[in-house]
């Protein structure tokens, strides 16, 4: 008896190199497009980060060049993290911020002087205390409240407390000056909280014409 084999022409064999078929022979050119896609995506993503990054730059560089202190106004929005990202109002909010701190050193500076003065001579701590009781009021409310009104727009109410804070640390420089021309070690700190809330009124104004 002679046997004849029909196995690889059955049914299922050729049915299954149908479905085969087709999936081998996908064009390699046909991928070239989605690769090209991602690769563009890939280039440009930090192309994006790079751009915005530049313009928070800008925005300081162009700020800073319209306050009174530019080299003030540099170094302190940019010891920031926040500022290459920041607004204008985000700026301002900054620099507030950077006048409270430096009239926090300075009150400091007049606390640790008025605990090393000599009971013996309390006439000689009554210019000491007095920058106290202008400095106190001043990072307790003044300021923070400052702070907290650029965040919701009240650009006045910001400008009133800084402005009292720079006319508090004006006072206090003149309390502590001698008649000789010297002046306290707490005047520096005093120049210093002037010159940054200056530079902060300055941003304030050109956040309100902005508007």
């Amino acid at each position: 008896m002679v046997w004849s084999c029909k196995f690889f022409s059955s049914p299922i064999t050729q049915y299954t190199r149908k479905q085969t078929e087709p999936i081998m022979r996908i064009p390699p050119p046909l991928l070239f497009p989605l690769s090209l896609l991602l690769l563009l995506l890939l280039l440009l993503l930090p192309t994006s980060h790079s751009s915005s990054s530049s313009n928070g730059e800008d925005l300081i560089d162009q700020t800073c060049k319209l306050t009174p202190f530019y080299d003030l106004c540099q170094s302190s929005l940019r010891s920031s993290p926040s500022s290459s990202s920041s607004d204008l109002r985000g700026l301002a909010q900054i620099m507030a911020g950077s006048v409270l701190d430096g009239a926090n050193r300075t009150l400091g500076q007049i606390q640790q002087l008025l605990d090393r003065s000599s009971p013996a001579d309390p006439a000689a701590d009554q210019p000491l205390a007095y920058c106290a009781e202008l400095y106190i009021p001043v990072v307790k409310y003044s300021l923070p409240q400052a702070i907290d009104a650029l965040s919701k727009g009240r650009l006045g109410f910001a400008v009133y407390g800084i402005t009292d804070t720079m006319n508090e640390a004006g006072d206090c420089n003149k309390k502590i000056s001698s008649g000789d021309g010297s002046s306290s070690p707490v005047s520096d700190g005093n120049m210093l909280v002037m010159d940054l809330a200056a530079v902060a009124l300055s941003i304030i104004k050109v956040l309100q014409k902005s508007l």
